[in-house]
Formats: C-alpha cells, sequence, structure tokens
C-alpha cells in the first residue's frame, strides 16, 4: 500500500483521518458549510461548525452524517474528495485506497452509498469495516484471537457494542443513543428548568465541561447563554454538573441495559473471558465522567476507557493500512 492512503473514521460528530505514514492529519467536527446558490461547499469542520445557527439565507451548515450513516450522499462524495485534495494530492496516475469505518446495523444500501461516495471521490479501491472492529483494533485488542473482547463504542450518533473474538463480531448491538441524543437531553432540561433555549454547541460544551454520570465525581457549575422561551430575549443562566447528571442517567441506565441485553446472549465461554479482560470504551462518549465507574457497578466487569478514545476507529483504520493481511480478513473490499 501507498503512503498516500487513508483511513477514514465518518462520525456522525467528528471526520477523522488518517494518513499512512502520518497519521492523523485531519479531525473536525462532521459540520459542512454550503452555498444555497451554487451548492459549493464554502467550509468543513471547525470553521463550519461555528455557522451553525448564524448563516444568512444564502449560506446553510449541516451535518452530512445522521445517526452513524450517510444523510447527504453528495455532501459526503465532495467532503472525501476534499481529504484526498488536502492529504494525498491526487494526481493522474495515483488514487488512493481508502479503509472507512461504518456501523454494525448499515443496511446494504447504506454500505453501498459508502462505497459509491468514496469511489466518486477518487478512491481506487474501497475496504470497509465495522466501527467496533475497528475500534477495538485502535484500543489495542488483538481481534484474531479466540479469547473474547468487548467492545462499546460510544459516538456521536450511534453507539454500537460488540462482543468480538476471531477477526468478527459475535454478538453485536447498534442504538441510536449517543452523543447527540445526551447533548438534545440537555437542551430540554434547561429550556424546562430555566426557561433557555440554548443550541447544541452549548449543551454539548455543557456536556464536555462540567458533564458527569456518577455522584463521587466533583460538581462544577458553568454560565450558559441562550434566548429566554418566553420573553424571546438573549439571558444566561448557570448549570450543575448535578443538573446534567439527573438529566443522562435515565439515557445512560437505557444504555446500559442495551449492554446486559448483548451479554446475556454471549457464549460462556466468551463471557468468562469478558469477566477476565473488563469492557472498554471507546468514542466520545467515554469521556463523560464517572461513565465508566457506572456501566461496572451495573454490570459487575470491569470498564476500561481506551486510551484517546476518540480517535480509536481512525487509528484502527490505519493499523489496518499497515497490515493487508489483517485488512483482507475481516474488511469487505470494493473496486471498480
Amino acid at each position: 500500500m501507498a503512503k498516500g492512503d487513508l483511513g477514514i473514521d465518518l462520525g456522525t460528530a467528528s471526520f477523522i483521518v488518517y494518513q499512512r505514514g502520518k497519521g492523523i492529519v485531519v479531525f473536525e467536527p462532521s459540520v459542512v458549510a454550503i452555498s444555497n446558490k451554487t451548492g459549493e461547499i464554502v467550509a468543513i469542520g471547525e470553521e463550519a461548525k461555528k455557522m451553525i445557527g448564524k448563516t444568512p439565507d444564502y449560506y446553510k451548515a449541516v451535518k452530512p452524517m445522521k445517526d452513524g450513516v450517510i444523510a447527504d450522499y453528495k455532501t459526503i462524495e465532495a467532503v472525501i474528495k476534499r481529504f484526498i485534495t488536502i492529504t494525498v494530492k491526487k494526481t493522474l496516475f495515483f488514487k488512493p485506497e481508502l479503509v472507512i469505518g461504518i456501523p454494525t446495523k448499515i443496511t446494504s444500501v447504506e454500505r453501498r452509498a459508502v462505497f459509491e461516495a468514496a469511489l466518486n471521490a477518487g478512491a481506487r479501491q474501497v475496504h470497509v469495516i465495522s466501527e467496533p472492529l475497528a475500534a477495538a483494533i485502535g484500543a489495542g485488542i488483538e481481534v484474531m484471537r479466540s479469547e473474547g473482547s468487548m467492545i462499546v463504542d460510544i459516538g456521536g450518533g450511534t453507539t454500537d457494542i460488540a462482543v468480538i473474538s476471531l477477526g468478527g463480531t459475535v454478538v453485536g448491538d447498534s442504538i441510536k443513543v449517543a452523543g447527540d441524543s445526551l447533548d438534545e437531553a440537555i437542551i430540554r432540561f434547561v429550556r424546562k428548568k430555566h426557561g433557555l433555549v440554548i443550541g447544541d454547541s452549548t449543551a454539548e460544551q455543557a456536556k464536555i465541561k462540567i458533564g458527569k454520570i456518577h455522584p463521587s465525581y466533583e460538581t462544577y457549575e458553568m454560565e450558559i447563554k441562550g434566548r429566554d422561551a418566553v420573553m424571546g430575549l438573549p439571558r444566561t443562566d448557570k448549570i450543575t454538573s448535578d443538573d446534567i447528571m439527573e438529566t443522562l442517567r435515565p439515557i445512560v441506565d437505557g444504555l446500559i441495559g442495551r449492554i446486559k441485553m448483548v451479554l446475556e446472549k454471549t457464549p460462556p465461554e466468551l463471557a468468562a473471558d469478558i469477566i477476565s479482560n473488563g469492557v472498554v470504551l471507546t468514542g466520545g462518549g467515554a469521556l463523560l465522567r464517572g461513565l465508566d465507574t457506572v456501566i461496572s457497578e451495573e454490570i459487575g466487569v470491569k470498564c476500561i476507557v481506551a486510551e484517546d478514545p476518540i480517535t480509536c476507529v481512525a487509528r484502527g483504520t490505519g493499523i489496518l493500512l499497515d497490515n493487508p493481511e489483517l485488512l483482507k480478513a475481516i474488511a469487505t473490499t470494493y473496486a471498480r
């Protein structure tokens, strides 16, 4: 494989690109600003995210990934093309190979959309791998061994739960309860308790900066800005870590319920391995303070937050770029 080949995590919350030989070269929010006049992309990532809720009529800021799958095919194609252009400087003689992480429960139509978007963007060959498997590889788990491992990948749009052994998912589940769901719950809480309308970005910042989900963790306070729900005028208020814990706990309990369901379906031999090895948490949601403690207390198995959990899927695709034999064994490949 050439050094220009790319591993891509097309996340609902972030676009992360790993370039062979260089490491992670793109780490941007999954937001694209588009001109309503020309249909062309005017900004991607952080620059586009700053435009959400602030754009004039001739621009629109969109999230082309929703619930872990492509919501806007043409935009994703343009995004992948941009990644290829800025990283590998595609020429007439070189087209990169791509490894792309996809959710466990993606349909055949959605899988085909990923292939087509990548090939139309200029890739010569596309390999897709399930996100929990890529996350496990990125977290340092030896996925080809017969010993069982459990991974819970909490992204922006979906949470993938998988028991992995011998290079595949033995038992798995994918639910549309993840980072975005937590943000939406915070928005509803602030409006109901404080009569304040806040945006997605404010809710996300509150979750990241002061959020917690276990009472043993320290409580912080944060000022939030928004619009008064009654008067319609700008106003500030305060929210605490305890407020966020109270708001998010029912959602986390639902997630834990799905983890328990997967464990109940797990063969006894693999369940014994999971008791020994623990459950590995990846994805941005794994960074919510106390989440590993809450899950561990509820399921009776130790939980480990992977190192740099947000980039595990992208780093997993990067490892596969360097290991063609493993890639061939566990990925689905498509070329024109």
